[in-house]
Protein backbone atom coordinates (compact mmCIF):
# COMPACT_ATOMS: atom_id res chain seq x y z
CA UNK A 1 0.00 0.00 0.00
CA UNK A 2 1.37 3.57 -1.26
CA UNK A 3 0.86 6.49 1.86
CA UNK A 4 0.09 10.06 1.99
CA UNK A 5 1.99 11.69 4.77
CA UNK A 6 0.22 14.73 5.83
CA UNK A 7 1.61 17.33 7.86
CA UNK A 8 -1.01 18.47 10.89
CA UNK A 9 -0.82 22.70 11.60
CA UNK A 10 -1.32 24.60 8.46
CA UNK A 11 -1.83 21.39 6.45
CA UNK A 12 -5.22 19.75 8.27
CA UNK A 13 -5.78 22.19 10.81
CA UNK A 14 -5.76 25.84 11.21
CA UNK A 15 -2.60 27.01 12.16
CA UNK A 16 -2.47 28.10 15.83
CA UNK A 17 0.71 28.53 17.29
CA UNK A 18 1.52 25.74 20.17
CA UNK A 19 -2.32 24.94 19.60
CA UNK A 20 -2.92 23.22 23.47
CA UNK A 21 -6.68 23.77 23.33
CA UNK A 22 -8.46 20.92 21.74
CA UNK A 23 -11.54 23.20 21.78
CA UNK A 24 -9.48 25.35 19.39
CA UNK A 25 -9.13 22.84 16.44
CA UNK A 26 -10.62 24.09 13.28
CA UNK A 27 -10.48 22.02 10.35
CA UNK A 28 -8.98 23.67 7.00
CA UNK A 29 -11.28 23.71 4.15
CA UNK A 30 -11.21 20.27 2.36
CA UNK A 31 -9.49 18.14 4.83
CA UNK A 32 -12.60 16.09 5.42
CA UNK A 33 -13.32 15.78 1.41
CA UNK A 34 -9.56 15.24 0.75
CA UNK A 35 -9.01 12.17 3.53
CA UNK A 36 -12.13 10.61 2.04
CA UNK A 37 -10.63 10.93 -1.56
CA UNK A 38 -7.20 9.19 -0.13
CA UNK A 39 -9.83 6.04 1.56
CA UNK A 40 -10.99 5.80 -2.43
CA UNK A 41 -8.09 6.13 -4.24
CA UNK A 42 -7.08 2.68 -1.69
CA UNK A 43 -4.08 4.54 -0.14
CA UNK A 44 -3.16 5.33 3.48
CA UNK A 45 -2.24 8.02 5.43
CA UNK A 46 -0.52 8.81 8.21
CA UNK A 47 0.29 12.48 10.34
CA UNK A 48 4.04 13.30 10.95
CA UNK A 49 3.79 16.37 13.06
CA UNK A 50 6.66 18.65 15.05
CA UNK A 51 5.46 19.26 18.31
CA UNK A 52 8.00 21.74 19.67
CA UNK A 53 5.70 23.42 22.32
CA UNK A 54 6.30 19.79 24.26
CA UNK A 55 10.43 20.50 24.73
CA UNK A 56 9.73 23.91 24.86
CA UNK A 57 7.19 22.80 28.18
CA UNK A 58 4.24 25.03 26.95
CA UNK A 59 2.33 21.86 26.67
CA UNK A 60 2.73 17.62 27.98
CA UNK A 61 2.00 14.43 25.33
CA UNK A 62 -1.47 14.08 27.18
CA UNK A 63 -2.51 17.63 25.72
CA UNK A 64 -1.07 16.92 22.24
CA UNK A 65 -3.07 13.72 22.61
CA UNK A 66 -5.85 15.48 23.39
CA UNK A 67 -5.55 17.68 20.46
CA UNK A 68 -4.99 14.80 18.28
CA UNK A 69 -8.02 13.13 19.35
CA UNK A 70 -10.05 16.00 18.78
CA UNK A 71 -8.62 16.46 15.24
CA UNK A 72 -9.96 12.78 14.68
CA UNK A 73 -13.44 13.56 16.12
CA UNK A 74 -13.44 16.41 13.83
CA UNK A 75 -12.58 14.18 10.74
CA UNK A 76 -14.96 11.49 11.63
CA UNK A 77 -15.42 8.66 9.67
CA UNK A 78 -13.40 10.60 6.66
CA UNK A 79 -10.28 9.98 8.84
CA UNK A 80 -10.54 6.30 8.46
CA UNK A 81 -7.73 5.90 6.25
CA UNK A 82 -5.01 7.14 8.78
CA UNK A 83 -2.78 4.53 10.07
CA UNK A 84 -1.34 6.80 12.89
CA UNK A 85 0.14 9.68 14.23
CA UNK A 86 3.52 10.32 14.57
CA UNK A 87 4.74 13.60 16.31
CA UNK A 88 8.59 14.79 17.41
CA UNK A 89 8.09 15.99 21.06
CA UNK A 90 11.43 17.38 21.11
CA UNK A 91 12.86 21.28 21.48
CA UNK A 92 14.87 22.38 18.07
CA UNK A 93 17.68 23.28 19.83
CA UNK A 94 18.02 19.55 21.13
CA UNK A 95 19.36 17.37 18.23
CA UNK A 96 17.01 14.75 17.54
CA UNK A 97 16.36 12.08 14.65
CA UNK A 98 12.61 12.35 14.03
CA UNK A 99 12.47 16.08 14.07
CA UNK A 100 11.13 17.11 10.27
CA UNK A 101 13.05 17.41 8.17
CA UNK A 102 14.46 13.72 9.60
CA UNK A 103 13.16 10.93 8.59
CA UNK A 104 13.23 9.17 12.15
CA UNK A 105 9.32 9.48 12.73
CA UNK A 106 8.86 8.54 8.38
CA UNK A 107 11.06 5.66 8.79
CA UNK A 108 9.14 4.05 11.88
CA UNK A 109 6.07 4.50 10.30
CA UNK A 110 7.19 2.41 7.01
CA UNK A 111 8.81 0.12 9.35
CA UNK A 112 5.91 -0.33 11.41
CA UNK A 113 3.06 -0.04 8.36
CA UNK A 114 5.09 -1.92 5.69
CA UNK A 115 5.82 0.68 3.13
CA UNK A 116 8.39 2.44 1.12
CA UNK A 117 8.96 6.11 1.82
CA UNK A 118 9.94 6.46 -1.72
CA UNK A 119 6.51 6.02 -2.79
CA UNK A 120 5.16 8.01 -0.66
CA UNK A 121 3.42 11.85 -1.44
CA UNK A 122 4.54 14.37 1.31
CA UNK A 123 2.07 16.82 1.66
CA UNK A 124 2.80 20.04 3.63
CA UNK A 125 2.90 23.57 4.48
CA UNK A 126 6.73 24.52 5.15
CA UNK A 127 10.06 23.88 4.19
CA UNK A 128 10.90 21.25 6.69
CA UNK A 129 7.70 18.96 4.85
CA UNK A 130 8.95 19.45 1.47
CA UNK A 131 12.78 18.75 2.52
CA UNK A 132 11.15 15.32 4.45
CA UNK A 133 9.44 14.47 1.21
CA UNK A 134 12.79 15.48 -0.77
CA UNK A 135 14.91 13.25 1.90
CA UNK A 136 12.75 10.28 1.87
CA UNK A 137 12.69 10.50 -2.12
CA UNK A 138 9.20 11.04 -2.34
CA UNK A 139 7.03 12.97 -3.91
CA UNK A 140 6.55 16.82 -2.51
CA UNK A 141 3.13 18.84 -2.66
CA UNK A 142 3.15 21.99 -0.33
CA UNK A 143 0.17 23.32 0.32
CA UNK A 144 -0.81 26.98 0.58
CA UNK A 145 -2.57 27.03 3.73
CA UNK A 146 -0.79 27.74 6.64
CA UNK A 147 2.77 29.07 6.41
CA UNK A 148 2.48 27.58 2.85
CA UNK A 149 2.80 30.68 1.12
CA UNK A 150 6.39 31.89 3.03
CA UNK A 151 8.06 28.38 1.75
CA UNK A 152 11.34 28.42 -0.15
CA UNK A 153 11.77 24.68 -0.84
CA UNK A 154 10.48 23.62 -4.26
CA UNK A 155 8.03 21.41 -4.63
CA UNK A 156 6.76 19.06 -7.21
CA UNK A 157 3.38 20.62 -7.26
CA UNK A 158 1.91 23.87 -5.47
CA UNK A 159 -1.67 23.33 -4.30
CA UNK A 160 -4.29 25.83 -2.85
CA UNK A 161 -5.39 23.31 -0.61
CA UNK A 162 -5.72 19.35 0.21
CA UNK A 163 -8.49 18.61 -1.99
CA UNK A 164 -6.05 19.85 -4.89
CA UNK A 165 -3.32 18.16 -3.45
CA UNK A 166 -5.21 15.00 -3.30
CA UNK A 167 -6.54 15.43 -6.97
CA UNK A 168 -2.54 15.71 -8.23
CA UNK A 169 -1.66 12.36 -6.22
CA UNK A 170 -5.02 10.84 -7.98
CA UNK A 171 -3.46 11.65 -11.99
CA UNK A 172 0.20 10.62 -10.70
CA UNK A 173 -0.80 7.25 -9.32
CA UNK A 174 -3.39 6.70 -12.70
CA UNK A 175 -0.20 7.27 -14.92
Amino acid sequence: MRYVVFDRDGTLIVEKNYLADPDQVELLPGAREAMERVHELGLGAIIVTNQSGIGRGYFDLATAGRVNGRMMTLLGESGKAIRGIYLCPHDPAKPCDCRKPKLGLLRQAARELKFKMEECFVIGDKDADIELARNAKAKAILVTTGYGAEAKATPDFTAPGLVAAVNWIAAAIAN
